[in-house]
């Protein structure tokens, strides 16, 4: 492309630029949420980043197949392949069946990204859909020597595939200090060592998710999922993989070992991981129990633009920290940004040479490892550049494409709005004399709703003094200026 994009691999621990596979098309995959509750601000934000990658290699001329996951099989309370199927034992706690759960949770998932503006992806593959497909790269893993069966299940042998590749590539974890330090859980004598890893999880009486399988009637494994789709939607290699910094281990560096087990060369070229948001306590989690949602967000009156405006004042690779007090400053910035924006009229000479330093300059922020913190800022430069109000208009439309902030359609809102107001003002009054009748009436109302008679009966006297005349109509209070 014309424009190269860099960003960081965590795999080479670097930045690289970028250079798919087989351009112009590219592979990216994400591993998508497991759907057992709510997705809290923490999942949200890098939703927020992947979305803005996806629409940036667009926005390059790209062809990107975007694939996210949703996890609704197979992830168990503990990585190290230990407690219940999340999903399982929600079901079980509230009575559903499993994919209740499931259902009821996605959509909710799909109504917090709707309301960020995250496009949908490409592909939305779930875990449980594709069992067979599990199964069958787990005969082949077995078939090349890295994996062993026990007791009906069926675990990856990390210390033998080693000795032929690198365990520990992506997280930097030395497997000899992983072996001398990684105790035995209990009930899991099954495994040659305790680092070794589930394909296959045989099912015991009381787990109500289960298949048919060569070993056993059980449940995939969480990370065999990931391997299974990426495959099959993205071929034998692909160009990008993303999640949050919390599956860099053990869920992505165990992706690579079975994925190279069962291929035989190097599976995925770029790594792509989003820092924590972190609150007062640190890391924002579900085990915390009290954590914050989009749409609680909404109910106290936040716009959930405003936390993706929030997220990317931010660079995606610092730890981002949550407090009502910064993201009320947002809502201000956003606030004023809206505001200009709305002020501005489509109409003026273009000058296309005047705009190409303002587009250049967002298109070097972002080809910077996403640097969204620069690219907001190249925005309100298109505020303060000497350009026709059409012209920046149009770079605002442009640069908003990526950042999805909702900017002209908040503007167009706010106008319409201000119009509004205007024309509810009576002929002769000012709109600060219009929204002073509007308070007294207010207190009137409820003080006629605390029986204040005496405050009620005073104002209705100052009123009529200025010649206001008030209606209860079915539409609600009315009032006019007679005589």
């Amino acid at each position: 492309m014309e424009h190269p994009l860099n960003i960081y691999n965590t795999l080479t621990r670097k930045k690289e630029q970028f250079i798919p596979l087989h351009e112009p098309h590219v592979g990216m995959y994400v591993c998508g949420p497991t759907v057992y509750g709510d997705a809290h601000l923490g999942h949200a934000r890098p939703a927020i980043t992947f979305d803005l990658l996806f629409r940036y290699l667009t926005h390059l001329g790209y062809k990107v197949r975007y694939v996210r996951n949703i996890t609704d099989v197979g992830h168990l309370e503990h990585d190290a392949d230990d407690g219940e199927d999340k999903i399982a034992k929600k079901a079980r706690l509230e009575q559903l069946e499993p994919m209740e759960v499931v259902q009821y949770y996605l959509n909710r998932y799909h109504q917090a990204m709707d309301a960020l503006n995250v496009l949908p992806p490409s592909i939305e593959p779930h875990a449980s859909g594709h069992i067979i497909e599990q199964i069958e790269l787990v005969k082949k893993i077995l078939d090349n020597g890295y994996a062993y069966e026990s007791q009906g299940s069926v675990y990856f042998d990390v210390e033998k595939y080693n000795k032929d590749h690198k365990y520990g590539i992506l997280s930097g974890r030395n497997i000899e200090d992983m072996l001398n330090t990684t105790r035995a859980l209990d009930g899991q004598d099954e495994k040659h060592n305790a680092i070794d890893f589930a394909l296959w999880k045989c099912a015991q009486p009381e787990h109500i998710m289960r298949w048919p399988s060569p070993w056993s009637d059980g449940r995939p494994g969480w990370h065999i999922e990931c391997s299974v789709m990426a495959k099959k939607y993205l071929g034998e290699e692909i160009d990008i993989h993303a999640g949050g910094e919390d599956l860099v281990f053990p869920h992505h560096e165990n992706e690579i070992a079975q994925s190279e087990a069962y291929l035989g060369h190097p599976w995925c070229k770029y790594w792509f991981h989003v820092l924590h948001l972190l609150d007062a306590r640190g890391k924002m989690s579900k085990s915390k129990g009290d954590f914050l949602t989009v749409s609680l967000l909404e109910e106290k009156g936040y716009a959930p633009l405003v936390y993706r405006m929030f997220c990317l004042q931010s660079h995606y690779r610092k730890p981002l920290t949550f407090s009502f007090e910064s993201l009320d400053n947002t809502a201000t910035a956003y606030k004023k940004l809206v505001s200009r924006i709305a002020a501005l009229k489509n109409e003026g000479e273009h000058d296309k040479a005047a705009m190409e330093p303002l587009r250049a300059s967002f298109r070097a922020a972002l080809e910077n490892d996403l640097n969204t913190s620069l690219a907001l800022t190249a925005l309100y430069d298109v505020l303060k550049a000497q350009l026709s109000d059409a012209d920046k208009l149009a770079l605002i439309k442009e640069f908003d494409e990526v950042l999805s902030l909702g900017l002209l359609k908040a503007a167009k809102a706010l106008r319409e709005e201000q119009n509004a107001q205007k024309s509810a003002v009576p002929e002769g009054m000012t709109a600060e004399e219009a929204a002073e009748i509007e308070a007294l009436i207010a207190k009137r109302t409820e003080a006629r709703k605390a029986k204040d008679w005496a405050t009620a009966d005073a104002i209705r006297d100052a009123l009529a003094a200025r010649h206001i005349v008030v209606k209860d109509t079915p539409q609600g209070i009315t009032w006019s200026v007679q005589g």
